[in-house]
């Protein structure tokens, strides 16, 4: 009897153990999660709080007298004259009717710094489309200086330098108080390709360059991909070259990126002399990095359909191709679609294999082509981050939302299509 109580005890405390070891585990998961969602939580947070002001431009409404004598200019549709004519002047006149008391030459100066190095051209610009406008007074948007912009944004920010003098301060919080500089979406992020100076610079030569090339990735990529798998997991016989060519591809896989990128200029533009910066070359070099994550997951969606399907065709009289193109192929492309997809988020998100072939390039223009010069998102997001200029850390981090938003976009696609097209048996 009291072997018989000591091996319950035994028991007992044995159980014991093990549920303690389980509650355990269960607190280092949960604690895990914790982790990882506090560490997602803060980096959108540092992201959103960077990056918000980066969808917000600051611009200058101004009652502008086109005056020829002013400008040096008798004739707007002369170019000699347009070339010679100076287009800053009536922004300053401009300027001083809310501060008549800048005059002399320092005051001149820093008050012609409120206004965006770019609202000289766009005052040309104007008058170049419309020579008859010269003489008239015209109301004229034009974007405020990257220094007004952040000191209006960003002037309870300790962590923001205002690279405003004081004159300037207060002359930039009267035309905020009199309604004349305000701010609102920035649609110049949108519209336009990089600059120079922050508040003119833009993100859509980038978003066109990523397009290009996620286009020329897909075309290769994608067939060339699942015609891989379909031949090694439905024709290729298995001997010592297959079982070579599945582990290369494995290893593949896992290669870093930045190896594609030494790939690609050694090959494309080393050996081809094919041009540097445009999206087809950064395609091809993308195409290479996304083929063995296509290949992979395209096996793996092929291995999931059912024998008996085979079984069922080739019973009925359906040769190795037709099961293959009728029955195999068609059930096993969501899974395909969806590694696809996924390998082509991952190519969206690189940076280092594109560095190398070029693509860092300073592109003002948006591409209009497969070989036009070109950027891409991750790497326009590389120079602002960069850059020394305070406008572009926030341009940068409205970058990151941009980006991250495709990234999203194209998983909960991937997800939608593994769920709307799967088949169950």
């Amino acid at each position: 009897m009291t072997d018989q109580r000591s091996q319950a005890e035994i028991v007992r405390q044995s159980l014991k153990r093990r549920y303690r070891k389980e509650r355990r585990f269960r607190f280092y998961g949960i604690a895990a999660i914790g982790v990882a969602l506090l560490s997602l939580v803060i980096l959108f947070t540092d992201i959103i709080g960077k990056g918000y002001t980066g969808f917000i431009k600051t611009t200058i409404t101004l009652d502008v007298v086109l005056d020829g004598e002013v400008m040096y200019l008798q004739d707007a549709a002369d170019p000699e004259q347009l070339d010679m004519a100076d287009f800053q002047a009536p922004i300053i006149r401009a300027l001083q009717q809310y501060f008549p008391e800048a005059q002399d030459r320092r005051d001149v100066r820093e008050l012609s710094r409120l206004a965006g190095s770019y609202a000289s051209n766009q005052v040309r610009d104007l008058l170049k489309a419309q020579p008859e406008l010269l003489g008239t007074t015209q109301t004229l948007e034009f974007l405020a200086h990257d220094s007004v912009s952040v000191y209006v944004k960003h002037a309870d920010n300790p962590s923001y330098s205002i690279r405003l003098s004081e004159q300037q301060q207060r002359w930039v919080d009267q035309l905020v108080a009199d309604g004349v500089i305000d701010t609102a979406f920035n649609d110049v992020l949108f519209s336009r390709g990089d600059s120079r100076e922050p508040s003119n610079a833009g993100i859509l030569g980038a978003i066109v360059g990523s397009l290009l090339t996620m286009v020329v990735t897909l075309v290769i990529a994608f067939p060339v991909g699942v015609a891989a798998a379909i031949y090694l997991e439905e024709f290729a016989p298995q001997n010592r070259i297959t079982d070579f060519i599945e582990v290369n591809i494995n290893n593949l896989a896992a290669v870093p990126s930045i190896i594609f990128g030494l790939l690609g200029l050694a090959v494309f533009i080393g050996l081809f002399g094919m041009p540097r910066s445009v999206p087809v070359v950064g395609g091809l070099v993308l195409a290479l990095m996304t083929l063995p994550t296509i290949i992979i997951s395209s096996r793996a969606a092929i291995k999931s359909v059912p024998p008996s399907i085979r079984e069922a065709a080739e019973g009925i009289g359906a040769s190795k191709m037709q099961v293959v193109l009728h029955h195999v192929l068609p059930l096993a492309m969501p899974g395909m679609l969806t590694g696809s997809i996924i390998g082509m988020a991952q190519a969206l998100g690189e940076t280092a294999p594109l560095l190398l072939i070029g693509m860092v390039a300073f592109i003002v223009e948006v591409p209009d082509g497969f070989f036009s010069s070109a950027t891409v998102l991750p790497v326009q997001i590389y120079l602002w981050a960069g850059s020394a200029e305070q406008g572009f850390v926030e341009l940068a981090s409205a970058g990151i939302m941009v980006l991250l938003t495709f990234l999203i976009s194209m998983n909960a696609l991937a997800i939608w299509l593994r769920k709307r097209l799967e088949r169950r048996w």
